[in-house]
């Protein structure tokens, strides 16, 4: 520890605190000019010398003048508590440091992605309506939904149609929104998504059992 100037000496006996020859906004001043800030916040005599002349009671300042020199707790002297605060104000800045560098690291994406044709230069971007055909299958092969089924007669593709959306707008499962990005029209490809990017632990009753991770088959037909 370390003194950086004179320690202040007492100006006011008892018998002159207490009586009306000192006021309260002089004891307060004393205060202020001469006590450490953590030593004034910590017995509620930091802030507007006039508020707190007028909000204290003289017996507290009173004892408050005297804890001051009896703890030495003066302005320019480090004590053991602001130490303490120091190195835990340092610790807390080092914290805040490392927390932007944290929160900027990219999440793990929670899907793979298998090209099975290549297609065209025209990537898919966010907000991008695009027509796709797909398959969904569980990992045991069980198809859960299609839009790619044949009839009967003709052995082709049903004239549904392609389904339609918005990309990057929470229309569809995260796992698509994400992968479909990657993407460009005419592309087809195997996409594998875990659980959290897909239906999660709810899953869908009767079609895709809870924690499944999902199998698709996606051909982006068109973007608009």
């Amino acid at each position: 520890m370390a003194t950086a100037s004179a320690e202040p000496v007492s100006v006011y006996t008892d018998e002159q605190m207490v009586s009306e020859d000192v006021s309260k906004k002089d004891i307060v001043t004393f205060l202020q000019e001469n006590g450490r800030e953590k030593f004034l916040r910590d017995n509620k005599v930091f802030g507007k010398l006039a508020s707190i002349a007028k909000s204290s009671k003289k017996d507290h300042l009173i004892s408050v003048y005297k804890k001051m020199f009896e703890t030495k707790a003066f302005k320019g002297t480090v004590g053991e508590d602001d130490e303490v605060d120091a190195m835990t104000a340092k610790a807390a800045a080092v914290s805040v440091e490392e927390t932007p560098e944290q929160a900027a690291a990219p999440e793990k994406p929670k899907y793979t992605k298998q090209v099975m044709k290549k297609g065209s230069t025209t990537k898919i971007r966010k907000g991008d309506l695009i027509g796709c055909n797909y398959t969904g299958t569980l990992v045991d092969g069980t198809v859960f939904d299609t839009n790619a089924g044949t009839t009967k007669k003709r052995g082709k593709k049903d004239a549904g149609g392609p389904l339609k959306f918005r990309v990057g707008t929470g229309k569809v499962i995260r796992g698509w929104d994400e992968a479909l990005q990657t993407m460009t029209v005419g592309e087809k490809a195997k996409i594998t998504i875990e659980p959290d990017w897909a239906y999660g632990r709810k899953g869908i009753e009767g079609k895709i059992p809870p924690n499944s991770t999902l199998i698709f088959e996606v051909e982006v037909v068109s973007s608009e």
